[in-house]
């Protein structure tokens, strides 16, 4: 059941995310870009997988024609995805960034269109902080609140 409501969820944010600029125009209106497509629908969870994690957090970000959507960089998110033709696997992780050992399992999932083609990702972080450094910040959008906190 998580898994039927956390697609759905993607699917209404990814058509909001392609189809919310095009709202609003007639068929005879000019086309706004000749650019392809570029929206996503990015989570992210606490556990090892998307089937057994829910989504504690989901932002929207839509890179063409121009960097857009509720992530909170979405400029340097869709420039990081650009340098790797939006090849998630191929994003680098930041130098100098010390993380702890700590096995604090973080779920990512990205659903929609690069470029026009379409685009499903997942990948599983050992703790919040490789998440962080990994990936030019696409996946960093966690607020404070949005962590789990000390167990009771």
């Amino acid at each position: 059941m998580r898994n039927t409501a956390r697609r759905a969820a993607t699917r209404g944010l990814a058509v909001t995310a392609v189809c919310g600029p095009l709202a609003g125009t007639s068929p005879a209106a000019a086309p706004a870009s000749l650019h392809a497509p570029s929206a996503l629908v990015l989570t992210v969870g606490h556990g090892e997988s998307a089937a057994g994690a829910a989504p504690v957090r989901a932002v929207t970000l839509t890179c063409a024609p121009k960097a857009s959507g509720t992530h909170p960089a979405a400029g340097p998110a869709c420039a990081g995805l650009r340098g790797t033709g939006g090849d998630f696997d191929a994003l680098a992780a930041a130098d100098g960034v010390l993380c702890a050992r700590e096995y604090a399992p973080v779920v990512v999932t990205a659903d929609g269109v690069w470029e026009g083609r379409r685009l499903s990702y997942e990948r599983t972080f050992a703790n919040e902080c490789l998440k962080n450094a990994t990936g030019a910040g696409v996946f960093a959008f966690l607020r404070d609140r949005d962590r789990p906190g000390p167990a009771a």
